[in-house]
């Protein structure tokens, strides 16, 4: 049941209230965030989503009938855009596990020397978290995100069932069929799952190929959340399994996003009240 003081927030922020719409942005942005991140591959793509999902949240906010949890809302809004999304790229770029596999099957040189150990450290860290990511985007949209919230933000099956519109059965089944695809990958290929692939070994052939660039490492940029923030976004979740309990230990990061300037430039532009509809399709 939604607290008091959430739905008082909730109120302030339909009549327009610039601070109240932050604070309630401040709530989720992380959550939209990482779940843009897992479902899209790369932090670039993950910033834009963040993004256009908060607009919708802001743009929408009137249809928002109070039902539910306002992070229910906001995980339904996320996924029927990260969705949609990843429908348009994928007639331009679907990555499969046979494609994985015979790059993952390439030989590979060796370090020679070229960094220090602690820098290869830090570059064999990126490179796990930035295949870990790709890795994920082998599956269609809808197995991805049935995988990424069950496995990561280890959401119950009766509200995700309900965010992608099919039964509670029917989503137990397409996880564990999920699990299983990536989980016999992962114990072939993935070395912190048992499999041949060392990420240290691997760096300069990434290098090479412009897989990842020594100059910017993305992930080791983002701010981790804390653990208390982490439990805080994982309410109503469940415990999943073995092999994949690789992307269970993938960080959870805070978002670049800054609310208060994102609303400050809608205001130039147009009143908030203008912007927050009376109508939408996010009514849940």
């Amino acid at each position: 049941m939604k607290s008091e003081e959430e739905i008082l927030l909730i109120q302030s922020a339909l009549t327009g209230d610039c601070e109240a719409v932050t604070e309630l942005l401040n709530e989720v942005k992380y959550l939209v965030f990482n779940l843009s991140l897992r479902m899209l591959g790369n932090v670039f793509d993950a910033e834009d989503a963040t993004q256009e999902i908060l607009l919708k949240i802001v743009t929408n906010l009137a249809a928002f009938k109070q039902q539910s949890r306002f992070s229910t809302w906001v995980y339904r809004i996320a996924v029927n855009h990260l969705i949609t999304d990843q429908k348009k790229r994928s007639f331009q770029e679907q990555l499969t596990f046979d494609l994985m596999q015979k790059d993952l099957d390439q030989p590979i040189p060796t370090m020679d020397g070229a960094f220090s150990e602690l820098e290869e450290e830090e570059l064999s860290e990126e490179l796990k978290l930035s295949c870990t990511n790709i890795m994920l985007q082998c599956l269609s949209p809808e197995e991805r995100c049935v995988f990424i919230l069950g496995t990561m933000f280890k959401m119950n099956s009766q509200l995700a069932s309900t965010l992608l519109q099919i039964t509670p059965d029917t989503y137990r089944q397409k996880l564990s069929r999920t699990r299983k695809r990536m989980g016999r990958f992962l114990e072939n290929y993935c070395g912190h799952a048992g499999g041949k692939c060392d990420c240290r070994r691997r760096v300069p052939f990434a290098i090479k190929q412009h897989r990842l660039d020594p100059k910017r490492l993305d992930y080791s940029s983002l701010k981790e959340l804390t653990i208390a923030e982490i439990h805080q976004q994982k309410k109503n979740m469940e415990f999943v399994d073995e092999q994949t309990l690789l992307f269970e230990t993938l960080s959870h990061y805070q978002s670049a996003f800054d609310s208060q300037q994102f609303l400050r430039a809608l205001l130039e532009s147009k009143q908030l009240s203008e912007l927050i509809k009376e109508d939408s399709v996010y009514g849940l």
